[in-house]
């Protein structure tokens, strides 16, 4: 009688679980949609548990020889498609560890039901279950110590779950150190008012932020959850926090009233819950309350200066509010046309509430915004300058306009010692500020401070888990650092996120370059190409270009490109004709980028394209005139 076949048909792993004759992924019996590539990953993972698969070991197996093109971006799709299904992420894992500059492995145990005729699974069987540690003894040695102690009946209850006591006592005793604010969901009626929950959203997130020693997740990553519904642990998992406050806006005419709930992510168990009624006019009180109240609930404790901040809540005309909300949310889009807008709308605000200490805020990080999207730094400089001191001045104690005048310390004025000064005064001042860590990070990492500023990106990064633009900025500090292979992971984690990140795809073409693989870096200069709006004729020539010189190729066609406007950005001509070989325009170039004071300066210390002119004098003298020789 022939052998019967004992392999395992079903796989499986956490609440998962995976049919292998029908190609099904399931949660506990529910059919999970998964396309064909990300199946395969899976598949491929789960036959080698803890085994490490490269990124070329994935492309032989699952995707055809014609395909290297799109690989990457395949990759990446495939890779965050299958950690959405799964509810993963590549920076706490439960199933799929991203393993730098080396590749990707199942960590999760993976099980099978036993086979018809065995006890066990066979050991020719592709997946084994992993074997069980043996506790009897020990948990009978426990329980005998229970009863002797006289907590029979805790005993049962516990070991029973009897209604949900364990959830219960563990609810009550688990310490919450980290949150996550989800985005107030708008229950005005009116899609127009979205901007207004979203400002609600935004204020609430800042409030917390500011009180108590919580790791409060930042807005980035928050606002990939609006209009999206996933169970609470998931959300909890995705954002490494230990609960999370949901709840809604709902605005008629001058009145507010916002319903907020603290819910334990592990448990999905309800904590907390109240509802706050205020006239727009009041909604700096409304928000101080709602932190106050959830800090509290949490048995975090309030330091008095944090308390003092939290009384010294103003009333503000509710017309200047609602232009503050508008612009807020016109600078959170950070486009050139889109700065422009919250430039306006904070303006109007401060026309409107000339004591409005946030509206300089929000008008002088708008106009920083502005310096690198296009507008000549000269043009926006001085009325930054005059907003964020104004700003400060009216609020000594507001973190994003320390930070924003770091910017123009650093970017603007190359003042090192004072662009230092405020980054860290706005960190002081709000310990959970992603942008504060990403923005010292980089300014650390310029001078020459990699370890320092690595912790700050790393810092950043934990805020703010769910940020393609953090996670590129980190790809940056690791450039900077010429940790070139580390810069490239970073930046495919962040391509995860969202495939067509321009920056990202932009950052890998200067750590391919520096690699010396020079077809996966104009891969990657194809798609910012084609993401920047290039036509076909263009891409075709620039193609054509790659094939005949190779990568210096491509940056002559772009020299071509960039010289045509009038107001060519002469920090990237500079770079441009520095990675040709041509010295003299590249110093040339240089020169007119010191005198626009363009913002980019302070790279070329070590920005990598400048390597073929950095032992020419003048060089070395530009580096002192910026300060930065040593």
């Amino acid at each position: 009688m022939p052998a019967q076949d004992t392999s395992p048909t079903v796989v499986q792993f956490g609440v998962f679980e995976l049919d292998l004759q029908r190609a099904e992924l399931r949660k506990q019996g529910v059919k999970v949609k998964l396309q064909e590539q990300p199946l395969k990953v899976l598949l491929l993972l789960l036959e080698n548990p803890g085994q490490i698969f490269s990124r070329e070991q994935l492309r032989a197996h699952i995707w055809p020889a014609n395909t290297f093109v799109e690989f990457d971006q395949g990759l990446y799709s495939a890779m965050a498609r299958l950690r959405d299904a799964l509810g993963d992420s590549s920076d706490s894992p439960r199933f799929i560890e991203t393993v730098a500059r080396r590749g990707y492995r199942f960590i999760a145990p993976v099980t099978a039901p036993a086979a018809a005729h065995a006890g066990e699974i066979p050991e020719t069987s592709p997946i084994r279950a992993r074997p069980r540690t043996l506790v009897f003894r020990r948990f009978a040695a426990s329980l005998l110590a229970g009863l002797l102690g006289g907590a029979l009946l805790l005993a049962i209850v516990l070991t029973f779950n009897i209604a949900g006591a364990r959830e219960w006592l563990r609810s009550r005793t688990t310490p919450i150190r980290s949150l996550a604010v989800l985005p107030l969901e708008n229950l005005s009626g009116d899609p127009g008012q979205e901007y207004f929950a979203d400002g609600m959203t935004d204020e609430l997130i800042t409030n917390l932020a500011r009180l108590g020693n919580l790791r409060v997740v930042s807005r980035t990553s928050i606002m990939r959850y609006k209009k999206i519904s996933k169970p609470i642990a998931q959300v909890g998992r995705e954002l490494n926090v230990d609960a999370v406050v949901e709840g809604t806006v709902e605005r008629s005419g001058s009145h507010v009233r916002i319903r907020v709930q603290l819910i334990q992510a592990s448990t999905d168990r309800h904590l907390w819950a109240q509802t706050y009624d205020r006239e727009l006019r009041d909604t700096l009180f409304l928000q101080g309350d709602a932190a106050r109240d959830i800090v509290r609930e949490i048995q975090t404790r309030l330091t008095p200066s944090q308390k003092q901040r939290l009384a010294a809540a103003r009333q503000v005309d509710p017309q200047a509010y609602e232009a503050y909300l508008k612009g807020l949310y016109f600078s959170n889009k950070r486009s050139a046309q889109d700065f422009t807008r919250a430039i306006d709308y904070f303006q109007q605000a401060i026309d409107m509430d000339p004591s409005y200490a946030a509206a300089y805020s929000g008008l002088s990080n708008a106009l920083v915004g502005q310096m690198f999207t296009g507008t000549p730094a000269a043009r926006v400089r001085e009325k930054a300058t005059w907003a964020a001191l104004k700003s400060i001045e009216l609020d000594p104690s507001s973190p994003e306009t320390h930070d924003t005048l770091g910017g123009i310390h650093e970017f603007y004025d190359w003042d090192w010692p004072g662009a230092e000064k405020e980054y860290r005064r706005a960190i002081e001042l709000n310990p959970n500020f992603a942008a504060g860590h990403q923005d010292l990070a980089i300014f650390l990492n310029l001078q020459g401070h990699f370890d320092e500023g690595l912790a700050e990106a790393q810092r950043a990064q934990d805020l703010d888990p769910l940020s393609p633009f953090i996670r590129t900025t980190y790809c940056l500090d690791l450039y900077f650092a010429r940790r070139y292979e580390q810069a490239a992971e970073k930046c495919q984690q962040a391509l995860e996120l969202d495939p067509n990140f321009f920056h990202a795809h932009g950052n890998l073409i200067g750590i391919y370059a520096s690699l010396h693989r020079d077809n996966q870096a104009f891969e990657e200069y194809q798609r910012t190409a084609a993401l920047s709006g290039r036509t076909p004729a263009e891409l075709a020539a620039v193609k054509q270009s790659f094939q005949q010189g190779g990568m210096k190729g491509v940056y002559r066609k772009q020299l071509e490109w960039s010289q045509k406007p009038n107001d060519a950005d002469p920090y990237e001509v500079a770079a441009l004709y520095s990675l040709v070989g041509e010295t003299n325009p590249a110093m040339d170039w240089l020169q007119k980028a010191y005198e626009q004071r363009a913002p980019h300066m302070e790279e070329i210390r070590q920005e990598s394209a400048f390597d073929n002119v950095r032992t020419d004098p003048r060089f070395t003298e530009l580096l002192r005139r910026l300060g930065l020789g040593h």
